[in-house]
Order: C-alpha cells, then structure tokens, then sequence
C-alpha cells in the first residue's frame, strides 16, 4: 500500500452533509442555552426582585443588540428542541433510513427558523 495520502487536512473543503451540519448545530445550540443559563437567570431574578429592576431590565431590552441575543436565544432553543426531537424518533428507529434521515434535518432547520422568524417578529 503505497497510497499518498494528505499531509494536511483542509477542513474548508469538506463537505458535510445536512444531518451532520443538523447534528452539529444541535450541539452548538445546547452548547450555547447552557453558557446563556446564568445571565436568562440573573435576568428572572431582576424582573421579579422589585419593580425598579423590572423596568430597568425592561429599559435595557429595548436596545437592538439585546434584542438579537435573545433572537439567537430564540433560535437556539428552538432548534435544539426541534433536533432533540427528531433524534429521539431516530432513537425510536423513526426515519432512520438516508433517506428519511435526510429529509427530516431539512424539516428541523425549516421548521425552526420558521418559528424563529413567527415568534421573533411576534416578540420583537
């Protein structure tokens, strides 16, 4: 076997396919609902404390960046229940087949930014 093969590997030319790219993005979503925890936390403990650090709170989340954190927040959890879902059905032997599997990644990142863009412009 005298097979060359790469000294390097090139990450930005592989390819992955959808229900990888799913996978890792539910990853990256519980990855990023556990490292939010604390401030969605600190921010329950300051709408219920008093009414001055609710409206201080309130003042605070008018501003267009907090908005677009709690928009990735939306997304994030939205996404991480719609992939948690659709593995608990492969789990189940539910579309496990390529085919299938293939078709139900496309459904979770449609329905989620789906329902990201209804709630986010409902919240918003």
């Amino acid at each position: 076997m005298t097979k060359q093969r790469p000294k390097h590997l090139a990450l930005h030319q592989i390819r992955l396919p959808l229900p990888g790219l799913v996978s890792i993005l539910h990853r990256a979503s519980g990855l990023l609902l556990f490292l939010a925890l604390p401030l969605l936390l600190l921010m329950l403990q300051s709408s219920l404390r008093s009414i001055e650090t609710y409206t201080r709170l309130r003042g605070m989340l008018q501003y267009p960046l907090s908005k677009l954190i709690l928009l990735v927040l939306l997304w994030a959890f939205l996404h991480h229940l719609c992939a948690g879902i659709r593995f608990l059905g492969i789990d189940l032997h539910y579309g496990a087949k390529l085919a299938q599997a293939r078709a139900s990644s496309r459904w979770v990142l449609i329905v989620s930014l789906s329902l990201t863009v209804l709630l986010g412009a409902w919240l918003w």
